[in-house]
């Protein structure tokens, strides 16, 4: 799909009856966000309950709960219930207005942007669990919305506020950590190439980041006592250091599938694979990324017990090793497209570093694909030269609206 293609619509007008259309038809789907409890809405709620008897939690109520994140969400879905005793309903409604709240943050057309943030909010719904948790009572748009909300002002330059954000994600899941270490290994990186000195930029998601320290004091583990009584937690979810590398590889063939293929039909000029492939200078690179990847899927296989999307469409293949060579095809995308040092390949790291202790699921990739479509509203995921002819395309479609 080509930006030309929509050169002359009116881009604000579009995306404003795109998006009432799209939501409304998914209120309506959802019962007017009253229907029935989905999965582990039902325990999510419980949950939020007994959060409900009073405003602000007591240190007890954050120790004691049942549920193996961390209580934000929770607390936030409890205090709803105080105030307002509506029900499951309230949570569902917080929901939907952050999940709305990031469709405008990536996708609204402003000058700058153009046709190109439609095209990006076409990418992020093209992964079905956006849509299908923004009216449900889960944790993910409250952690999306503090990491979104962190990344807005980590690219302004308003680095307290980003720090206060990546806190508040990391009290939403655990596994938000890996956005603000990511940011942090990647200004260190940049720092260390030009010669500087410690800044704002660094230490400000590294104290974001040493706030999971304070969870697992006061847990007295990697997640509430209670928690883990009350549910079957693998092994690597109750020892630190324990990793299943299997569940990282996993996560990059979901990344290639829900980011990297969408990112290719709707943005070919802005990633090329036949560019990529035929590029000399980084010939060997590419080479040692795939033999490393390879490597690591003869030693460590990926899972083939797993939730979501990806291996529903694996069930339809009938041979194993057709189903691992689809995921290494899918793996291979992800690390080929991400093959530099810059801020996104930090993310992408500990994001993979991070998803070998949890269980192979599509949606705990949400949080990393809402930031990439942010990010590439931008044009921070595009090399300068690319960013340049993007930037004087969308510059000449603009001069060609106002005349028309």
């Amino acid at each position: 799909m080509k930006l030309n293609s929509i050169s002359y619509v009116p881009y604000k007008l579009l995306f404003l009856l795109a998006i009432t259309a799209i939501y409304t038809a998914l209120v309506v789907w959802l019962d007017f966000l009253q229907g029935p409890y989905w999965w582990d809405e039902k325990t999510f709620w419980q949950t939020s309950l007994t959060f409900s008897d009073r405003l602000f939690p007591s240190i007890e109520d954050l120790r004691n709960y049942d549920e193996l994140n961390t209580p934000l969400p929770f607390v936030i879905f409890g205090a709803l219930e105080y105030l307002f005793r509506q029900g499951i309903f309230s949570g569902r409604l917080l929901n939907l207005i952050l999940s709305l709240t990031m469709v405008f943050a990536i996708g609204w057309p402003s000058q700058e942007k153009g046709g190109r943030a439609i095209l990006c909010i076409i990418g992020l719904f093209v992964c079905p669990y956006y849509l299908w948790l923004s009216g449900r009572l889960y944790t993910e748009m409250i952690a999306c919305f503090w990491i979104v909300l962190g990344f807005v002002s980590y690219v302004r330059n308003r680095h307290l506020l980003s720090g206060i954000a990546f806190i508040l994600a990391i009290a939403s899941r655990q596994y938000m950590l890996a956005f603000p270490v990511g940011i942090a290994a990647f200004e260190v990186f940049s720092a260390f190439k030009k010669g500087g000195k410690l800044n704002l930029k660094i230490l400000i998601p590294v104290i974001a980041s040493l706030s999971i320290v304070g969870w697992f004091v006061l847990f007295g583990g990697l997640a509430p006592a209670a928690s883990l009584e009350v549910r079957q937690v693998p092994d690597v979810q109750r020892s630190l250091l324990a990793l299943t590398p299997h569940g990282g590889l996993y996560f990059l063939a979901v990344m290639g599938l829900y980011f990297i293929i969408p990112e290719l039909i709707l943005f070919g000029r802005g990633f090329s694979l036949r560019t990529m492939l035929q590029d000399r200078t980084n010939y060997r690179l590419y080479v040692i990324i795939l033999s490393l990847l390879l490597i690591s899927f003869i030693i460590f296989p990926p899972t083939l017990v797993a939730k979501g999307g990806l291996i529903k469409l694996l069930k339809l293949i009938p041979f194993d090793f057709l189903k691992v060579l689809l995921l290494y095809c899918l793996a291979a995308l992800t690390c080929l497209r991400f093959a530099n040092l810059k801020l996104e390949t930090w993310l992408l790291v500990f994001n993979t570093l991070i998803m070998m202790k949890a269980f192979p699921w599509d949606r705990y990739a949400l949080p990393l694909i809402v930031v990439l479509w942010y990010l590439k509203s931008l044009y921070l995921l595009d090399s300068p030269k690319q960013n340049s002819v993007l930037r004087t395309a969308n510059s000449e479609r603009q001069t060609l609206m106002e005349k028309v």
